[in-house]
């Protein structure tokens, strides 16, 4: 198959299954630095307060915008790829109970806040948010609103279920601020969708899609797997073909990572019907040449984008960011998150909620914030951040800029780094000259692979760290 390219030269992506089968390995997303299994359970509720109390007490930090993250767990259904934290149920008091909770936490945070910063990006994520009777939805937003001033731009996000979704509840998303709507697709292939215990119609997709448009949403995101049971080139590339036709803003196309010891429902899956390595990168690279040759961005990572939505534009004003639900166009906001498993970045702390529903509940019946675990980054940890949110963002680092803001001289300081690039910079994936470091076309699909060279942790200790593999 030949190389991929998309148009223009920021974005460039080059096809070269060569080079991912040599660089495919296991290896972190970068939603942040230090990533998740880096957080400790030496970092308390008391270390969250501290750093909201700390955010309010100063000008600088007080003024900084907020994103909200609020994480709804259940779901009526399990999908057996998913590795998400859910609890599958069809009870739905369940859910009206954890959103009472949720209202408790939102109320301990918003009286460690000054109540001034202005909330740009709202996310709910699960789970299925959908699963939420609209009098629920209307609730838990009212909170929110009552909690934290919104910015009058405020991108506000939501991920759906288009099985449990008709016009009216789309109608009642944007009633309630929903501007931006992701749709879970994974495939349209019956068989795949039978291996994978997840049927859904086309129908039922573009009914959702048309509400959305109807409702001036600015934003909708489809998302794909590769990689799952079942799949071939052919019918991934009839999904592919019904996916464009109709032409979400963005599509998500993701990896499937099979690992049964961590997430039990893809026990459910059988091993042998998963297509083959060099079936899997076919299909990779069928993907990217159908989306690219569509007139699709790519952004990085696994995200394509049309040329006029907000990610590729902030892309070429490199004011992209990436953090704990992907690519984002708000940088410079402390990210609080709600609900079980939820993440938040305050801060130089990250902090992860309890998992479970019952730990939950018993924290807040305590008047405790659920924390779970968390760090607090030091001065390199700020520094290595730095470089490799740039390098996953814009695809170039600018060393002068990473000195100016960190008052290092960079090739001392990543002396050692440096060695590692230009074994890198040999195959074609980097290009190193006159102070910056630029991925090429070719490597931009393993740009984790660039940024795994500054990460200190996985170098250190990467024999007990799992990640997914880089394709």
């Amino acid at each position: 198959m030949p190389p991929a390219v998309a148009a223009g030269t920021l974005s460039a992506v080059s096809f070269d299954a060569e080079l991912i089968r040599k660089y495919d390995q296991s290896g972190p997303r970068y939603t942040s630095y230090p990533t998740a299994d880096r957080f400790t359970d030496a970092f308390t509720a008391e270390h969250l307060v501290n750093a909201l109390l700390a955010r309010q007490a100063s000008g600088s930090m007080s003024a900084r915008p907020l994103s909200l993250y609020v994480h709804l767990p259940f779901c009526d259904t399990i999908c057996y790829y998913c590795g998400c934290n859910k609890v599958v149920t069809r009870d739905h008091e369940r859910a009206a109970r954890y959103v009472r909770y949720l209202g408790r936490e939102i109320g301990i945070v918003a009286g460690l806040c000054d109540g001034s910063a202005p909330v740009e990006q709202v996310h709910w994520g699960g789970g299925t948010p959908t699963f939420l009777a609209p009098a629920e939805m209307t609730a838990l937003m009212a909170m929110l609103r009552e909690a934290f001033p919104f910015a009058p731009d405020a991108e506000i996000s939501i991920e759906v279920d288009p099985r449990k979704v008709e016009e009216e509840k789309v109608a009642h998303l944007a009633c309630l601020g929903f501007n931006r709507i992701s749709i879970g697709v994974q495939d349209f292939d019956p068989d795949v969708q039978r291996a994978v215990n997840r049927i859904q119609s086309e129908v039922e997709t573009k009914r959702v899609i048309d509400a959305a448009r109807a409702n001036a949403f600015g934003s909708i995101n489809v998302d794909l797997i590769y990689g799952l049971p079942r799949q071939s080139v052919p019918g991934f590339g009839a999904t592919l073909d019904r996916v464009i036709a109709l032409a979400p803003d963005r599509v998500a196309l993701y990896s499937y990572a099979h690992v049964p010891h961590l997430f039990k429902p893809q026990r459910r899956i059988a091993e042998a019907e998963l297509p083959k390595a060099e079936d899997k990168l076919s299909i990779l690279g069928l993907a990217i040449d159908k989306l690219t040759q569509a007139g699709y961005v790519y952004i990085g990572m696994d995200h394509f984008a049309k040329p006029e939505d907000e990610l590729a534009l902030a892309q070429r004003a490199r004011k992209l960011h990436r953090n704990f639900q992907g690519y984002s166009t708000r940088g410079g906001c402390d990210l609080i998150g709600f609900g079980v498993s939820a993440i938040g970045q305050i801060g130089r702390c990250y902090a992860q909620n309890v998992r479970t529903l019952d730990e939950y509940y018993e924290r807040l019946d305590a008047d405790m914030l659920p924390v779970l675990r968390g760090t607090t980054l030091d001065a390199d940890d700020l520094l290595r951040r730095d470089v490799i949110q740039r390098l996953m963002c814009d695809f170039v680092l600018d060393c002068a800029a990473i000195e100016d803001a960190h008052q290092v001289r960079f090739g001392e300081y990543f002396a050692s780094e440096m060695e590692a690039l230009h074994l890198l910079a040999a195959d074609g994936l980097v290009e190193l000259a006159s102070g910056t470091i630029r991925v090429t076309a070719r490597g931009r699909l393993l740009v984790r692979t660039v940024a795994m060279v500054f990460d200190r942790y996985l170098r250190e200790q990467r024999e007990r760290a799992r990640y997914s593999r880089v394709i």
